[in-house]
């Protein structure tokens, strides 16, 4: 480039100039294109060089892969494996249930989740970022993705705030919920006549944590115990997140590896306990009628998709921080199988401590039936002769009342029932499916009663949830605030409190008496079939629109190899068509079970299914309307240009012998209309062919690249050329 040109003289200077692409061009000769990186109408991905160095100047970046493996893992893995996972297992056919978890995991989750990966690390920037340099008309894909992240996280954080009541609660002993209180009426001292109807556990969820009304429509107050710990919550969260992946990265070493070494220690100590392996064969004995079930495999695909956090934005937000040149591929098989592995794990876990609590119910009730049995004996309502004479009632066996059980049922048949007779079989006392709060509130915390040390493994247990649902929340918050710093350039630190703040106030709804039945309605309706939506959609922006042979293509240049075949296959035709089921199937399964809630009524000490309110009803279906909204709003917005896609807005920054791309709003009549036409595709490119990925078995032959549309697609790049380093 001549010494006197324009350029080269503001190259020298310390002045910031703008000007456009016409006058660069017009007064510059010709560049030599097989030498530059100059990059014409959304040709910025052949750039990779001069994409990194642009990004590295102001996007962080992981410290180590392992940090951001551990990120990954702590996004997906978290409550959802300690009791959903192992309570599907259990509900649909034990170790059968695996197959068609494993097979959708293949088919839908890897490819999916390496989808996501892909486009974060590809175009390095948030969901809202992403979903508009892949295709403008479904920019709204990442708008919902944000407003399911806030959804989840309000209620999400609530489940932190519990986990750390009985946090603290753990360090007394015995353990607070290990007995029923007991209430001086007079000189008489009686038991709570609800926990007495109950049992101590359960009463001491409903009753001293939650303090819970009979319904929904009784808010009753706020509950001050949980809205201190919902505080704390948003504190820990806020402290974690506020400076970006400098400070969750750190956080995440701690709260991903951590509940590992809990569920390690958990393995080991409930094998060593009387009837562990009962539980664990009872959960791993398949029932392979129940692979056939139509509902086994919707299940299961909800739970694949839930389990990697697809749709969040939070995957797409922590692969944004990845080198171009990062292996996602690897990545994303690497976090899927550990994520099943951990599943597997806690389902281990879960069932030999249940296998040890059955074997301790099922020992109570054989001692309360044979003490019934000894009070008809006692009055001749059973005669001696139908007790076997091997049995000694002072060291009852299970077997032996079994026994018993047997031969006053087959004598006694007419009036059999009158007895009140258990049977009191260990397979009945397994099969009580528990799930979700249930399980870790209630069943885990009773079978902990009765470890030895009962304190310390509580405080692990409940340490090991508060780590789990902390690294579920730094990727749903990763999710909301990395698109909306990326899109908007608002201040981290000051949109990251705010955010905190927002959220803690109006998760107050959550810690009213009456609010353990709204995290109900929000874990059930707000995010399943918005999310479906949003990853369909996801699934179509990338493989119909943007084009799975230009995006295997960019992969290819990305990670120097080419993704194996299957990819092509799943993302064209596989995983949408199994997506598009799911989705059907969550709207049929939303129209035709009438959403309701489990209510704990005090008078009673015990759960009735209640439907929602006419007004409960219409806030669960305001959640899911404003969830997908934005999605056809944007669509509509740019379909008819009522929003610009930025496709025909450029401007050129030249400073410091580097040209840069920024969008600004130009007019209809300006003079880069010469170059750049109203559809990007159809102005030159100065660039030479390449050799395009045209699909699985293809040749790649020669032909001219396209250009993507987009505000992050389309402009001019120019970087380190020899001239700009005169």
């Amino acid at each position: 480039m001549p010494k006197n040109s324009k350029v080269t003289q503001r190259e020298h200077s310390s002045e910031h100039v703008t000007e456009s692409v016409a006058d660069l061009l017009a007064l510059e000769e010709p560049v030599d294109y097989k030498q530059s990186v100059l990059n014409v109408a959304g040709e910025a991905g052949k750039q990779k060089a001069a994409d990194e160095e642009l990004d590295a100047e102001d996007r962080p970046a992981w410290n180590s892969k392992l940090q951001y493996i551990l990120a990954q893992i702590g996004f997906s893995v978290g409550l959802g494996n300690i009791w959903r996972f192992p309570y599907l297992c259990q509900k649909n056919g034990g170790g059968a249930y695996l197959v068609p978890y494993l097979v959708l995991l293949i088919i839908i989750g890897i490819p999916l989740f390496f989808l996501e990966l892909a486009v974060g690390q590809r175009i390095r920037r948030g969901s809202i970022g992403v979903w508009h340099y892949v295709c403008p008309r479904l920019g709204g894909i990442g708008f919902s993705s944000c407003i399911v992240c806030l959804f989840v996280g309000l209620y999400y954080n609530v489940i932190i705030g519990w986990s750390i009541f009985y946090f603290f609660k753990s360090f007394q002993y015995p353990l607070p919920w290990s007995e029923c209180p007991v209430v001086r009426n007079g000189t008489v001292t009686v038991v709570e006549a609800e926990c007495e109807k109950s049992s101590a556990t359960t009463y001491f969820w409903y009753r001293e944590a939650l303090d819970i009304s009979n319904s929904i429509s009784e808010s009753g107050g706020l509950n001050w115990k949980m809205t201190l710990c919902l505080l704390v919550a948003w504190s820990i969260v806020g402290m974690a997140v506020v400076k970006g992946i400098q400070s969750s990265g750190k956080v995440m070493y701690f709260s991903s590896l951590f509940p590992y070494v809990v569920l390690a220690c958990f393995l080991v100590r409930g094998l060593l306990l009387r009837g562990a392996i009962d539980g664990i064969l009872h959960m791993f004995t398949p029932k392979l009628d129940k692979m056939l079930d139509p509902q086994v495999w919707r299940e299961a695909a909800t739970q694949v998709f839930f389990a990697l956090g697809l749709g969040f934005g939070g995957v797409i937000a922590f692969s944004s921080y990845n080198k171009q040149d990062n292996n996602c591929h690897f990545d994303a098989a690497l976090v899927s199988f550990i994520n099943f592995f951990t599943s597997v794990l806690a389902t281990l876990v879960v069932f030999a401590v249940l296998g040890f609590k059955a074997n301790i119910m099922n020992e109570k009730c054989v001692v309360e039936n044979a003490e019934k049995i000894l009070g008809y004996l006692n009055t001749d309502v059973l005669s001696r002769a139908l007790i076997p004479p091997h049995v000694n009632f002072s060291h009852l066996t299970t077997k032996d009342y079994a026994e018993m059980y047997k031969v006053i049922k087959t004598v006694k048949e007419d009036h059999f029932s009158a007895l009140g007779l258990d049977p009191c079989l260990l397979e009945d006392e397994l099969d009580k499916s528990v799930q979700g709060t249930g399980l870790a509130f209630i069943a885990f915390t009773e079978a902990m009663t009765h470890f030895p040390a009962s304190p310390f493994w509580s405080v692990m247990f409940f340490l090991m949830l508060i780590n789990l649902g902390l690294g579920s929340m730094i990727g749903t918050m990763a999710g909301i605030t990395t698109p909306i710093i990326d899109t908007f350039k608002v201040p981290k630190e000051m949109f990251t409190v705010g955010c905190c703040v927002f959220a803690f106030f109006v998760g107050l709804l959550f810690v009213q008496r009456s609010g353990n039945y709204f995290v109900t309605m929000f874990d059930d309706y707000s995010a399943t079939l918005p999310l479906t939506v949003i990853v369909i959609l996801e699934n179509i922006a990338v493989a119909w629109i943007y084009g799975t042979k230009k995006f295997m293509q960019e992969l290819t240049e990305m990670l120097g190899f080419r993704p194996y075949r299957f990819y092509f296959y799943m993302w064209k035709f596989v995983s949408p068509l199994c997506m598009a089921v799911l989705t059907m199937a969550s709207i049929i399964q939303l129209g035709v079970t009438p959403p309701g809630y489990s209510a704990w009524i005090k008078e009673e000490a015990a759960e009735r299914y209640l439907y929602f309110p006419n007004w409960a009803m219409a806030i669960l279906i305001t959640l899911i309307v404003v969830a997908v909204l934005p999605i056809p709003v944007v669509f509509v917005l740019r379909h008819f240009h009522l929003l610009s896609d930025g496709s025909n807005t450029l401007s050129v920054s030249y400073k410091k012998g580097r040209m840069m791309k920024d969008i600004s709003n130009l007019e209809e009549n300006d003079e880069t209309r010469f170059i750049l036409s109203k559809v990007p595709s159809e102005a030159p490119s100065p660039m030479p062919t390449h050799r395009s990925y045209l699909g699985p078995g293809s040749t790649s032959p020669m032909e001219t690249s396209s250009n993507p549309n987009g505000r992050y697609g389309s402009g001019y790049l120019l970087a380190s050329t020899p001239e700009s380093e005169l």
